[in-house]
């Protein structure tokens, strides 16, 4: 019998602010970034200390494996990054040196557009070699990752409604990409779409999608909103509306109060530690709106079981030769 393992994908962070350049240069893939830009990530970087994007992702891998093994599976969890280390490479090449022969391979990234998923693919498929690769495409709406950031949202959402007496909305976010990156070859060669639609690449439905099945997890939530944080400085058009803009409407539609509960994220990192918890929840309160947010997933049992589930799809699959 083929042994089995896990392999998790994940974006990957530098451990210090001295390393933001050389792990921007992988971000871009070797493009020339203007100094001013990096200078901006390694301040960011600078104000929430570091990111601990590895480490929690390795607590996922560590997670699902005891969550594996519960269910009679037991096989190891390796994790590999794209744009740092442990390089996808590096961690794909240890894997046959130890005699991994299949592997069911997950990115911890549950909506992906085809851009972002077939640079994953290609890193690990570069380096397999014999190795056989079940590769899961995305899992925006598997029941117990909803569950997860349900889970979060009713505790921020309940403590928040009782401290300012009256119903809270919520605000879904989900990193935004370059327009150009999901729209279909025709698209792109006339105006920008902000919102893609029929043929385009599937990432900004799935993520609006991914925020209903959390809002029906949670009906109290009197009404919600969607937005894409995170715009990049590369040049053209980024997918909206932005946070910003979302906020700009909601204070004045009189709004004094918000949850904005990130479900594209499935760790603490830059894009919330800096992104959230401090340009987003400044620029709320400039305009009059306390702005909170659920605890993000990092180390929650319900996400391992997702994530376990997800694998045991994808070993059982390579096992019956699928």
């Amino acid at each position: 019998m083929p042994k089995q393992a896990v392999l998790l994908l994940a974006h990957g962070t530098p451990e210090t602010v001295e390393q933001i350049p050389e792990y921007l240069r992988n971000v871009v893939s070797g493009r020339p970034l203007p100094q001013h830009v990096i200078e901006e990530i390694q301040h960011r970087y600078g104000l929430i200390g570091r990111s601990p994007l590895t480490e929690l992702t390795m607590e996922q891998a560590r997670l699902t494996a005891a969550h594996l093994a519960a269910g009679g599976v037991d096989v190891p969890v390796y994790v590999g990054m794209r744009n740092w280390r442990p390089y996808i490479p590096d961690v794909v090449k240890q894997m046959r040196a130890e005699g991994i022969e299949e592997a069911a391979v997950i990115c911890v990234a549950p909506q992906n557009s085809r851009t972002s998923v077939g640079l994953y693919r290609r890193a690990v498929q570069a380096e397999a070699g014999s190795l056989s690769i079940d590769f899961t495409e995305s899992w925006p709406q598997h029941p117990l990752l909803i569950q997860a950031f349900a889970e979060r949202l009713r505790t921020a959402l309940a403590k928040l409604t009782a401290e300012t007496g009256q119903p809270v909305p919520v605000l879904f976010t989900a990193h935004s990409v370059p327009c150009r990156t999901v729209q279909t070859p025709a698209a792109s060669e006339g105006a920008p779409r902000h919102w893609p639609g029929e043929g385009a690449d599937p990432y900004a439905q799935e993520a609006k999608h991914t925020a209903e099945l959390v809002a029906q997890a949670v009906p109290e939530i009197p009404r919600w909103f969607f937005a894409f944080q995170s715009q990049g400085a590369s040049g053209g058009p980024w997918i909206g509306p932005t946070v910003e803009h979302t906020l700009d409407t909601l204070a004045e539609a009189g709004q004094k109060a918000l949850i904005l509960q990130p479900i594209g994220f499935l760790c603490d990192h830059v894009e919330i530690l800096y992104d959230v918890d401090i340009a987003f929840k400044q620029y709320a309160h400039e305009k009059g709106i306390r702005l909170e947010r659920p605890e993000s997933l990092n180390g929650s049992s319900t996400l391992a079981s997702a994530i376990a589930d997800l694998a045991r799809q994808g070993l059982q699959r390579l096992r019956s030769g699928a």
